[in-house]
């Protein structure tokens, strides 16, 4: 790929200043949930609670919000009507510094109308799972100003090149999967992350591809988790590329330290969210803290 920056070193984590408090660190915003889906948008809020974010706040359907809240205290809930809560949206999407949008989402008539209503919503933005397919139904990809990090599996990165990158193709190898990322970002003026075995970042400028992860990952409510982490450091002010990167690299790592703690068979997705904080503090202990507007890297 000529004239695209390879990256093999992962960018340091955020600054925490001794001094700062919950609003120094940002304020996401996930919104996702459905009724037979209401562990994917609390997956996501508690991985950005362990990978360092002051506030996480779950918009979701008001008739299974509380069910949803009652596994995590520490979430703040934002219950939705049932006509997508286009209101209720609309007044805390500006507080928050960044959103997650899709986890657990379904693909009601609510969830399109949410989807394409904060898309265009000027906030970094994460995106993951059904609103990922709901921008694959749309007939021209949208126009959107603020970053954007899109996080497709292969098979929702097949739906979206189906509609939106017409005559190329979701390639099995290292190669070919990096191209495709980087055409797509192009394409989409966004970061794109394409997981799978050794997941692919790029911006259309770099690449980068993950060292870290193994089959601890192959779980469901793993990409759950990556969507909040990578939410969390863009919520902390890092550049969507970075927080993408960094995001991919310590998913991975803490997915392989909970398979080392209870088995790669045994553990689940919230089993890699308790080993985040072993992964953040390996980089922590090497030093891989961003100083100034500089990077340290691990």
């Amino acid at each position: 790929m000529e004239s695209v920056e390879r990256i093999t070193q992962v960018p340091g984590l955020p600054r925490r200043p001794e001094d700062g408090h919950k609003g120094s660190f940002g304020r996401v915003l996930v919104v996702g949930g459905s009724p037979t889906m209401l562990g994917a948008p609390m997956l996501a809020a508690l991985a950005a609670l362990r990978s360092g974010s002051g506030l996480v706040q779950v918009a979701m359907p008001r008739p299974v919000l509380a069910a949803a809240l009652s596994v995590a205290p520490e979430v703040i809930g934002l219950a939705l009507a049932a006509d997508g809560g286009g209101r209720e949206l609309a007044a805390e999407v500006h507080r928050a510094d960044a959103v997650v949008l899709g986890p657990g989402l379904g693909q009601s008539a609510a969830s399109k109308r949410r989807v394409k209503a904060l898309w265009p919503v000027d906030r970094p933005m994460l995106v993951d799972a059904d609103a990922l397919n709901i921008l694959a139904e749309m007939q021209r990809w949208p126009a959107r100003k603020g970053p954007a990090v899109l996080t497709p599996h292969p098979g929702e990165m097949a739906r979206l090149v189906r509609r939106h990158l017409p005559g190329a193709t979701v390639a099995a190898d290292e190669a070919g999967r990096a191209a495709l990322a980087v055409q797509a970002a192009r394409a989409w003026r966004c970061v794109l992350v394409l997981k799978g075995h050794r997941t692919v970042v790029s911006d259309g400028q770099r690449v980068y591809v993950n060292q870290s992860g193994d089959s601890t990952l192959a779980k469901a409510g793993s990409g759950d988790v990556l969507a909040g982490m990578i939410g969390s450091l863009l919520g902390q002010g890092m550049e969507a590329m970075e927080a993408a990167c960094l995001g991919v690299y310590l998913h991975g790592r803490s997915g392989e330290l909970a398979g080392q703690r209870l088995g790669r068979r045994c553990a689940l997705a919230r089993d890699v969210i308790d080993s985040i904080p072993g992964a953040m503090g390996e980089l922590e202990q090497a030093g891989s803290i961003k100083r100034g507007g500089a990077s340290a890297v691990f």
